[in-house]
């Protein structure tokens, strides 16, 4: 088993995106913190398994399930995400599919996506066939289901209370969750 499973921080290449509002899908505008993708932060020959002592390792969050990502959109309401990707490689959507201000991009084996709490996301199509993450959340939160609906407005509201992660799921006290 690797000792050191992750990209050193100075090689380290990180998407960061805001993405605005889209009827009731929040993004990242109610709080200033962006979605973030660290690419190629694991090895390609990276195992489901490896990935969860690491994320354990490091304490900050706590890996929960391995799964696809669906194909509605949708966002937690509750907590921040953080998605592993363990297997394969797909095209992702983020911010809602009619939002101007989305984000579309492929993601594979090694990369690590940290999902803001608000924003959507939705699996657009899974390139390889068996495409699979480790979703993982701060110790003590724990994740809902919201669609943008009407009936979803005081979930929406308490977005702004929850807090941003103190140390970087991956890296621990070091690393783009915290700049």
């Amino acid at each position: 088993m690797m000792t050191t499973p992750v990209a050193p921080l100075p090689s380290l290449r990180v998407s960061s995106h805001f993405i605005p509002s889209l009827n009731l899908i929040p993004n990242t505008s109610l709080k200033n913190y962006p979605l973030l993708i660290y690419h190629e932060c694991f090895p390609p020959s990276i195992s489901a398994a490896v990935i969860e002592a690491h994320l354990r390792s490091i304490g900050v969050v706590e890996p929960q399930w391995r799964y696809t990502m669906y194909n509605t959109t949708h966002f937690h309401s509750t907590t921040h995400e953080v998605l592993c990707i363990a297997s394969g490689r797909a095209r992702v959507c983020f911010g809602g599919e009619d939002n101007p201000g989305r984000v579309e991009t492929e993601v594979k084996i090694g990369d690590v996506i940290i999902i803001p709490a608000g924003v959507g996301h939705r699996l657009l199509q899974d390139l390889d066939g068996g495409f699979e993450m480790v979703g993982s959340y701060p110790k003590g939160n724990d994740w809902d289901m919201c669609y943008g609906r009407e009936d979803e407005k005081a979930n929406i509201e308490a977005i702004k209370d929850i807090a941003w992660f103190d140390r970087d799921p991956v890296y621990g006290d070091e690393g783009p969750a915290l700049q």
